[in-house]
């Protein structure tokens, strides 16, 4: 699979919540940090998913937001804890990358300015956050 989206997360479905037109499917990645995706009930039928199935969550870099811990009480379903490996900055927008505890990377795209705000910096504690409407699921 080859796709511009920065972010492909390899893991398996934990479990689909179904609706009348979308889905809730959790994406595990071993016992840790399960990432949530909301697709349509048809997307979910095309890609055969069912739980124990191999897939990805894949999110642009452009939906990645990012704190400096978790933040309680928002509607974003997906807070990613990790440690800044990669920064860079560009004209106006810089990349951030993290890296959790069992090696997964988010990478995301944000303003310079937030960088600065945030104090983000290689080796700093960060969390990715991202909406379970913004998370793709793909399969091989």
């Amino acid at each position: 699979m080859k796709i511009s989206a920065r972010n492909q997360i390899k893991g398996t479905v934990k479990t689909i919540r179904e609706g009348a037109v979308n889905a809730v499917v959790v994406i595990c990645r071993g016992n840790h940090n399960p990432i949530k995706a909301d697709i349509t009930m048809e997307s979910v039928k095309e890609l055969g998913l069912a739980e124990g199935k191999e897939c990805y969550a894949v999110i642009k870099a452009t939906n990645v937001m990012f704190a400096t811990e978790k933040i309680a009480g928002i509607s974003a379903r997906n807070q990613i804890e990790g440690t800044v490996v990669a920064l860079q900055e560009g004209a106006v927008n810089g990349h951030v990358t993290i890296e959790d505890e069992y090696g997964v990377r988010v990478s995301g795209s944000i303003t310079n300015e937030a960088i600065e705000a945030l104090e983000l910096a290689e080796g700093k504690k960060a969390v990715a956050i991202v909406k379970a409407t913004d998370v793709m699921v793909a399969v091989d």
